[in-house]
């Protein structure tokens, strides 16, 4: 089933917003964002590099089903790396907004036009019955903080294998503070599509208060966001505009405090968390309230997804996950078993499965480790602390020591009380932490910095051409 077939199951009655205006999913019926283009995509390589998500999200749909192979183009992608993707991903049609030809897309014969409206046609109608029978592959983009981003092979049943349209409710109407040229947006983007719903669309350019109150004025049911993007939102008074049903994060680990946080904000929604990875596709979700996952989810049989941890390190194997990498000189997906490392970290202990970091993000203090989510969790509790980043800091004896950012909540009318806090903070983290783990500096900042991926900036490397917006990746 393409995406069309599903927009037509569900009589296309969902709508796109964008911050200047939406449209009509119905309008597809009969209509095209692509000026009549689509026998000229069939069976291409297609890289859809579009400015805005409107426009992309129309492009996705209508693409589906008619090109062999959908490569998107996440923002910010330098000429360098779109080069690579290019030529590893065999791209012969590029579908973009009208602008001139970038300097990478030489050698690419075939440019479309595409654009935020959909324009009445006869001509599509009459040229769909036989341009639905391709199967299209889906190729999307790691964030490549360090080299060029690996291109992750997915199939439509793959990118939806999760999603389970809940027939005993109306239709939702979801918000996202991602972008849906990444995972975790795209997902988003599909769940409203295949549930007969529809989508809010955040905008890189529109601060983070603004868009919550357009998606109050929509009427969000449900909406998602990392855990870094929500401790943003609620930091908004405009977080009150919104009055959800259910709330979604991914993306980063999501502590007890962001949890509790989000519980006290709207105590009327589900609150979900959920594990995915742009390679091992979506794991599970948890839906208790409490970090981390139950250990019972490690039991063999019995679901879709097995999950295991070797060597401290959380490994998954499913239907959902990415066939494999595209391109040259990758390394293979998967091991001999099918499991996909996930590189995330886990420790087992009271029948609870906790994350405690990337293993690529350990920070080596004199030989001993320290994950530095572990410390932001602590932080995180103080009632004052709005977010936290810790991070490493060069030492001549030790290697690295702890260091930490930290973003207070605004209190009108009183002084932010930042030398109380931080001996309190300190206190907290001496009570519960080795001594190396305990931040030897704490910096009071205003706001802490967000890559194009709503993620926390922890490497150097994502800073600058990423950088938050407004609180909205």
């Amino acid at each position: 089933m393409s995406l069309r077939d599903a927009l037509d199951d569900a009589h296309g009655s969902g709508h796109l917003w964008a911050a200047d205006g939406g449209v009509a999913l119905g309008a597809l019926a009969h209509g095209t964002s692509l000026g009549g283009a689509l026998p000229r995509l069939h069976g291409r390589s297609v890289l859809v590099a579009m400015e805005h998500q409107l426009a992309t999200a129309l492009a996705l749909i209508e693409l589906d089903g008619v090109a062999g192979r959908l490569v998107l183009c996440p923002p910010g992608l330098s000429a360098e790396h779109r080069s690579c993707v290019i030529a590893d991903a065999g791209v012969d049609a590029i579908v973009s907004e009208g602008a001139g030809p970038d300097v990478a897309d030489r050698g690419v014969a075939l440019r479309v036009s595409g654009g935020r409206t959909i324009e009445p046609t006869e001509a599509v109608a009459a040229d769909r019955p036989t341009l639905r029978e391709q199967r299209t592959e889906w190729v999307m983009l790691t964030s490549g903080t360090s080299g060029a981003p690996k291109m992750v092979l997915h199939s439509l049943a793959s990118l939806t294998g999760a999603i389970k349209p809940d027939t005993g409710q109306a239709a939702p109407i979801w918000g996202t503070f991602y972008d849906i040229r990444r995972f975790g947006g795209l997902q988003i983007l599909l769940r409203s599509l295949l549930c007969g719903g529809s989508l809010v669309l955040s905008d890189a350019e529109e601060p983070m208060g603004i868009y919550l109150e357009r998606a109050g004025s929509l009427g969000v049911t449900h909406i998602s966001g990392t855990p870094s993007q929500w401790r943003n939102a609620l930091a908004y008074a405009s977080s009150r505009a919104i009055s959800p049903r259910y709330i979604r994060l991914s993306g980063e680990i999501a502590d007890q405090a962001i949890l509790d946080g989000l519980r006290a904000r709207y105590p009327q929604a589900a609150i979900v968390h959920a594990y995915a990875s742009t390679e091992a596709g979506v794991g599970f979700e948890v839906d208790d309230a409490r970090e981390g996952f139950p250990a019972s989810l490690l039991d063999p049989g019995g679901r879709e997804v097995d999950i295991k941890v070797t060597d401290g390190s959380l490994r998954i194997r499913s239907s959902r996950a990415a066939s494999g990498y595209v391109g040259t000189d990758v390394p293979a997906l998967a091991d001999a078993d099918g499991f996909i490392d996930t590189g995330d970290l886990v420790e087992q202990r009271d029948g609870r499965c906790r994350f405690v970091g990337r293993r690529g993000g350990i920070i080596n203090v004199g030989g001993l480790k320290v994950h530095p989510e572990e410390v932001e969790a602590v932080i995180n509790r103080h009632p004052e602390v709005q977010a936290s980043l810790v991070h490493a800091r060069k030492n001549l004896i030790t290697g690295a020591i702890v260091v930490a950012d930290v973003v207070l909540r605004t209190r009108s009318g009183a002084s932010e009380p930042a030398e109380e806090v931080r001996r309190e903070i300190l206190a907290a983290c001496r009570q519960v932490l080795a001594n190396y783990k305990v931040p030897a500096a704490i910096r009071f900042v205003g706001a802490l910095e967000l890559a194009a991926t709503g993620k926390s900036v922890r490497n150097p490397a994502q800073s600058g051409a990423a950088r938050e917006r407004g609180g909205v990746a």
